[in-house]
């Protein structure tokens, strides 16, 4: 009879560990947007608050789209061939509406690993409809310098 194993059996430690989640390192207090608000005051607000994107929720507080730099260069680039002033261009022209949401009870690591294939920046958090937060690739790398690897 073969040799099965060369390895003793190893013993199941039990992690004390918690899960790292998307709400613990998740952005609550959210810079939003409105479908009807002029791209121009969005570009505004981005560039005050240095961020690249943000939620448009309606009057209910319900996620909508996400409005990004990218977004509202797009409609720079179409005022200009088509001659048209920006001031009339509203959000929910540009916005992007097939909006992916994540779970705040999400495991960060699954989190991260969901930005890795869908190459998005940022992920907003739903709850019982209404947006209860954002988490970007910035937040990732803070729950990670925050454990510094050693849990993971």
């Amino acid at each position: 009879m073969g040799i099965k194993n060369f390895k003793a059996p190893q013993k199941q430690e039990k992690s004390t560990e918690q899960a790292i989640l998307v709400s613990d390192f998740m952005t609550k207090n959210l810079i939003t947007f409105k479908p009807d608000q002029s791209v121009l005051e969005v570009m505004d607000q981005l560039i005050k608050n240095n961020i690249s994107g943000g939620p448009v929720v309606n009057a209910s507080g319900e996620l909508v789209g996400l409005i990004s730099e990218g977004d509202c260069i797009k409609q720079i680039s179409e005022s200009r061939y088509f001659n048209l002033p920006m001031t009339k261009t509203k959000v929910k022209t540009y916005m992007v509406k097939n909006v992916e949401t994540i779970d705040g009870n999400l495991n960060i690591f699954d989190a991260a690993n969901k930005f890795l294939n869908s190459k998005r920046r940022r992920f907003p958090i739903v709850k019982d409809g209404k947006l209860v937060g954002l988490i970007s690739q910035k937040d990732i790398l803070k729950a990670a310098i925050n454990h510094k690897g050693s849990t993971w």
